[in-house]
């Protein structure tokens, strides 16, 4: 992060920490860019993701009928939550037996990789810098950021899952042609001349809701990383006012952050359910 033996000014600091690793070597220099992978979120999700299909099967695996352990009672209380929440929105049972255990499925790991940002800022950077350095690379350049979450692509990938998922439902539940007649026809009836303003209003319902499902999520996350990192800022200062601020401005950030986080995971969940239970209903 330092260049040419000098510490990195407060700005450098919080440039180096919010740029991803990536394909390219380099920051991302546009918004959009294609071309660009950041392997660090694909990293991070694809463990998480592991861990997250472990901790559920060896949930399952461990399952007993009689008194259950803390672990076993706090997925059972997961369980139970999703249960009835897809039970009131997605009314095909057949349905519930994939899309619950989705949802389930899709908390949890939301929830880990938000949980990401609840590690010391500098922690998984740190590491990644010196293993970086080890194999000949410029520290400066050694990019990690370790919250997926607080990436748009990440993000907006999951939404976009999301969506095809809702596209297969309503193809499977309605049919093709039952489908594309609600394209034209809702939600201002069939009439030829709606006909144009019913398909772009579809189009635009579905677009607004893939991409508010997933900013939300990226908003909240990248917003309190961000806080993390100014925070760890206070700590820099080599004052005891600094550290005293860095000390007690963290750890109630961090105790705040376990509500958005854990209500960002939700908000996920849910709407995930809501998206794919309207999939089912027709106008």
């Amino acid at each position: 992060m330092a260049t040419e033996g000098h510490a990195p000014t407060a700005s450098e600091y919080v440039i180096h920490h919010l740029t991803h690793l990536n394909n390219t070597g380099h920051a991302q220099e546009n918004i959009i860019d294609w071309s660009v992978i950041n392997i660090d979120s694909m990293f991070y999700s694809i463990v998480i993701g592991a861990l997250t299909v472990f901790l559920l099967w060896l949930a399952a695996r461990k399952a007993t009928s009689g008194v259950p352990g803390r672990f076993q009672g706090i997925v059972e209380i997961l369980v139970d939550m999703v249960a009835d929440q897809a039970k009131g929105i997605v009314h095909s049972a057949e349905s519930r037996r994939f899309v619950a255990p989705l949802a389930l499925t899709v908390f949890v790991w939301i929830f880990l990789m938000n949980a990401m940002d609840l590690l010391p800022v500098d922690l998984l950077p740190r590491i990644w810098e010196g293993m970086y350095a080890a194999g000949g690379g410029d520290p400066a350049h050694a990019y990690m950021r370790v919250v997926a979450t607080a990436d748009l692509s990440a993000a907006l990938g999951m939404s976009t899952g999301v969506l095809l998922l809702c596209l297969y439902y309503n193809i499977k539940i309605k049919g093709v042609g039952g489908w594309v007649h609600e394209l034209f026809t809702a939600p201002f009836g069939s009439h030829p001349l709606l006909y144009p303003i019913n398909f772009a209003m579809q189009i635009i319902e579905f677009v607004a809701k893939t991409v508010s499902h997933g900013m939300r999520l990226f908003g909240n996350m990248y917003a309190g990383e961000l806080i993390f990192i100014l925070i760890a800022l206070l700590g820099s200062t080599a004052t005891v006012f600094g550290f005293l601020g860095h000390v007690i401005a963290g750890s109630i950030w961090a105790i705040f952050h376990i509500l958005i986080i854990t209500l960002q995971a939700f908000i996920f969940m849910m709407l995930t359910l809501v998206y794919v239970g309207q999939a089912h209903e027709s106008h």
